[in-house]
């Protein structure tokens, strides 16, 4: 209905109604002019081939007016219809009396049609058909006007018809806007209309996609037994609490969604230590300092996995690894949290007696390798039975293999003594600068049978902080020692000092074979091994950078690393300076 209408006035125009429809009623008016003519005794018919003339001329206007209406957009040369019609009417006035005929009002018929036309120059056109249809009888029997009144019907009558047609025009430039405005006004409202349906579908389509991904949603949570899935709002009241978090915890949803807070399951005493590892300045709005310790990494976008132990229904506790992660709304706004927690209660176990194992292991193999070292060394310096140069090159291989071995067991009991966080240290205040070029010189004998440049930069002013000069210097020999490790021959080394306000900073640059980007974070796991150095045997174990990243991080330090394939690694080793007084 409502498109039926719109398609209604978006057909309507100026030109509306139709020629056809305008001729009609100066069509039927002569009609029925010409049969009184014709029928009434009073009228008389003067001159009769004028009539026949002007009913032709009114026929051929007509059909003209049918030839316009058909086309499919009406122009100007319409009006041609009612200048006919002026000209078979005034033929019509001059058979039937001349300026005394009766049929002069027909006139006015054609000039309403003349002057609704658009512009005001069809007033002065209807004027002056007007003034040729009334004075056609003079110029048609060359028989000007006899008197004064006569000449002035030829001037008032037209005046009038102007006077009509003036404000018949102006009628019609007020409806033809009033029907612009209209046409304006449906055209939006179709737009509108159109916009509004467009919408409603989107709406809809977008009601049915959120159903969708709503249910697959919980669908997905529901899923997830393994893994407990808890969401909360900005002040840690639970809204989400999956299947999981259920088996983990003890508890239905039905018990907890928008009755308790997520610190709740949280020992209260990893909460406060978390709470001043923070360390919230003085004056600090801290809602809820217990939340706030669960979320501030996630708050700051940071992302992290955290160790925590949660407690469960039954007050029985569980070692589990929580990330956590920002909700947000459609405008990127944090409204609230999701902890996804995995039991690692086995997996701890599990690390803590391979911990274990390995430094049994370590233990029991430590004190045979001394026993082996100490006979080679006997062998070696024993005068009274020397050896041949075969032999003591024999004893030498089996005596380097032997110390290799035994640095490889130093190495992991010095691993499950970081594991367990019981590795002691020598804390004193030690010139950073001795440590690093202690640490090149050392390596300088590697480096030139590796056909490693090694380059040292240390500043005169010497660098001091508080650490372990021993602990130190081994973070350094396994930076020094990994970069020749990975440095082709005729590559270099670089080794430099500097100090900001803040950190001391120990750069070990190297122009070797680098690291894939996708295994840097992998790089201090025990016993990781970069892809580049499998396909390029370098030789190792992986706890070199384990054990500096143990040594550094125990300094109060960081330890950072960029690295490019086929270009070359920089490790960047921060320690913080003694604060000033």
């Amino acid at each position: 209905m409502r498109r039926s209408i719109f398609s209604l006035i978006r057909r309507l125009s100026v030109d509306t109604p139709s020629p056809a429809l305008k001729q009609l009623p100066t069509f039927v008016a002569f009609a029925i002019a010409l049969l009184l003519a014709v029928l009434l005794p009073s009228v008389v018919i003067t001159l009769p081939v004028a009539v026949f003339r002007g009913s032709v001329i009114m026929i051929l206007a007509t059909l003209l007016s049918l030839y316009f209406a058909r086309l499919r957009r009406v122009t100007r040369w319409s009006l041609l219809v009612p200048g006919f019609s002026l000209l078979a009417i005034a033929l019509l006035r001059n058979g039937t009396g001349g300026t005394t005929s009766l049929f002069s009002v027909l006139i006015i018929l054609p000039v309403v049609w003349i002057a609704a036309e658009k512009g005001r120059r069809w007033v002065v056109v209807a004027i002056i058909g007007t003034s040729a249809a009334i004075m056609f009888p003079y110029f048609a029997n060359w028989d000007l006007p006899a008197n004064a009144g006569e000449w002035i019907r030829g001037v008032f009558t037209p005046f009038v018809y102007g006077v009509a047609a003036a404000i018949i025009n102006e009628l019609s430039r007020q409806a033809r806007h009033q029907l612009a405005s209209i046409q304006r006004l449906a055209r939006e409202r179709e737009v509108r209309l159109k916009e509004t349906l467009s919408l409603a579908e989107q709406l809809q389509e977008n009601q049915q996609r959120l159903h969708a991904a709503d249910r697959f949603t919980r669908s997905v949570l529901d899923a997830v037994t393994e893994q407990s899935v808890i969401g909360t709002d900005l002040r840690g009241l639970i809204d989400v609490w999956n299947p999981g978090a259920a088996m983990m915890l003890g508890l239905p949803a039905s018990e907890t969604q928008g009755k308790r807070h997520i610190f709740e399951f949280h020992s209260g005493d990893e909460l406060e230590n978390r709470s001043r590892e923070l360390n919230y300045p003085p004056g600090a709005t801290v809602l809820n300092p217990g939340f706030s310790a669960l979320v501030e990494s996630a708050r700051l976008g940071i992302a992290e996995v955290r160790d925590w132990t949660y407690v469960r229904s039954d007050g029985s506790s569980v070692s589990v690894a929580v990330a956590v992660t920002p909700r947000v709304d459609e405008e990127d706004v944090t409204v609230g949290y999701i902890f996804v927690a995995t039991d690692v209660t086995q997996a701890l176990e599990v690390a803590r007696l391979k911990d274990e194992f390995v430094g049994l292991i370590s233990h029991e193999l430590r004190t045979p390798l001394s026993s082996i070292l100490g006979y080679l060394e006997l062998m070696r310096d024993d005068n009274e039975a020397p050896l041949s140069e075969e032999q003591l090159q024999y004893l030498s291989v089996a005596e380097r293999n032997a110390h290799r071995l035994l640095r490889l067991v130093g190495d992991l009991l010095f691993t499950a003594q970081v594991a367990s966080g019981k590795f002691p240290l020598d804390i004193s205040q030690i010139a950073l600068n001795d440590v690093v070029a202690g640490a090149v010189e050392s390596a300088r004998p590697a480096g030139s049978a590796a056909g490693v440049e090694l380059i040292l930069y240390v500043p005169e002013e010497s660098i001091a902080v508080r650490g372990d000069a021993l602990r130190l210097g081994q973070a350094c020999d396994n930076l020094i020692s990994n970069a020749i490790k990975f440095t082709p021959q005729g590559g270099t080394v670089t080794v430099s000092l500097e100090s900001t306000d803040v950190d001391a900073i120990i750069t070990v640059r190297d122009t070797g074979m680098g690291i894939p980007e996708s295994e840097l974070d992998q790089l201090y796991a025990r016993f990781f091994r970069a892809s580049t150095a499998t396909r390029n045997a370098v030789p190792g174990v992986g706890l070199g950078l384990t054990i500096t990243k143990a040594i550094v991080i125990a300094h109060g330090g960081q330890l950072d690393v960029e690295s490019e394939e086929g270009v070359g690694t920089a490790f960047s080793l921060s320690l913080p300076l003694p604060r000033r007084p």
